[in-house]
């Protein structure tokens, strides 16, 4: 066994789960085949326990059983709700087995339910890798960015996709199901985000720009994949249709958004940007130098602060950071040294004024 395993303790707000499941998936049952498979591929799962009333779930609960998972069994009690009684013992044992087991390195934090945001920020405070795992279209927006990585269930290998279109609130547990409905819009559910090819390769080279700007040092595909994680806990590769984070750098290889040369360690290769990106960092210069020009003869020289959103205009994918800058002025002060443009300060205008050099 590797020394650097990680070791798992897996605890699931199964009600949330599997009524979440049903709904946004057509009322599939919740199967944990799938988080299994997932959670194989990032460590040793050691401690597994669901939370629930588990007359509720009979065949749930048998299927968990032949996953080894310990079932809690959370009754209904006076004076206390279900919810409120299975969210107190998921977070004790949570916190239990933090200090008492110092050896487990990761928890997975079953639940779509905002409630738990707290023990997550606990849990990290305490040095512990947090895994969220939610389903899409039930799951808080609040949840998946307090977490050090996030798994839609949904989006699992071997989950059956065809989810329906939510209608009205969801079934799953929420605050809204307890009364304590605030109206707030950061409770809205966790939104699919982009995933055309073209998204993940902003995604890389803006995290890959800051990432250069601020450690001074070579960039391995493992710091980048872990930075862009920090950035977007619910990242993975294969929403954009990679089977792995190295084939999706291979791609922007081949492409010539980046530049990958082998690094310290075999498999995680030091990932760069090409010294011209392909003739494409000339080809924006000159776009700067086409929009600025066709300004200049309209109205008189333009300030630097519209010139960014006048290029995209033009070309709806340019960013300054994909060639390595790291905001539009720096791109800018870069152009000036080639001689594309001339700026100056305007203490009028509070703002740099752009001219075609020559």
């Amino acid at each position: 066994m590797a020394v650097d395993e990680e070791r798992i303790a897996l605890l699931l707000d199964y009600e949330n789960l599997a009524l979440g499941a049903k709904d946004q998936l057509n009322g599939a049952a919740f199967d944990l085949g799938p988080v299994a498979d997932a959670l194989a591929e990032r460590g040793r799962v050691v401690v597994r326990r669901a939370y629930g009333e588990w007359n509720s779930f009979e065949s749930d609960a048998r299927m968990l059983t032949r996953h080894h998972v310990e079932l809690i069994e959370i009754p209904q009690r006076m004076g206390i709700s279900r919810k409120n009684a299975a969210d107190i013992k998921m977070v004790v044992d949570a916190l239990e087995i933090s200090f008492e087991r110092d050896y487990i390195s990761t928890f997975v934090i079953g639940t779509g339910d905002s409630d738990f945001t707290p023990l997550v920020h606990k849990l990290r405070e305490r040095d512990k890798r947090v895994i969220g795992l939610g389903v899409g279209g039930s799951t808080s927006a609040l949840l998946p960015p307090a977490c050090d990585e996030f798994l839609f269930y949904d989006r699992l290998e071997g989950v059956e996709a065809g989810r329906k279109k939510a209608s009205g609130r969801s079934r799953s547990r929420t605050k809204d199901d307890t009364g304590d409905d605030s109206g707030d819009d950061s409770e809205a559910t966790a939104r699919p985000r982009g995933d055309r090819p073209e998204d993940a390769e902003r995604l890389v080279t803006r995290t890959l720009s800051g990432l250069q700007q601020n450690t001074g040092g070579a960039v391995q595909a493992s710091m980048l994949k872990r930075a862009i994680l920090r950035k977007d806990p619910t990242f993975s590769e294969s929403d954009y249709g990679f089977r792995s984070f190295s084939e999706l750098l291979a791609n922007l290889e081949n492409r010539a958004v980046i530049e990958l040369s082998p690094g310290t360690a075999a498999g995680d290769p030091e990932v760069h940007f090409p010294d011209s990106a392909g003739g494409e960092e000339e080809q924006a210069f000159e776009l700067l130098r086409t929009v600025v020009g066709g300004v200049e003869k309209r109205s008189g020289a333009p300030a630097l602060s519209g010139l960014k959103d006048r290029m995209r205009k033009r070309d709806a994918d340019f960013s300054e950071k994909r060639f390595g800058y790291s905001g539009f002025l720096q791109f800018a002060k870069a152009a000036r040294t080639r001689g594309v443009i001339e700026m100056d300060w305007d203490d009028d205008a509070d703002d740099y004024v752009v001219r075609v050099a020559g």
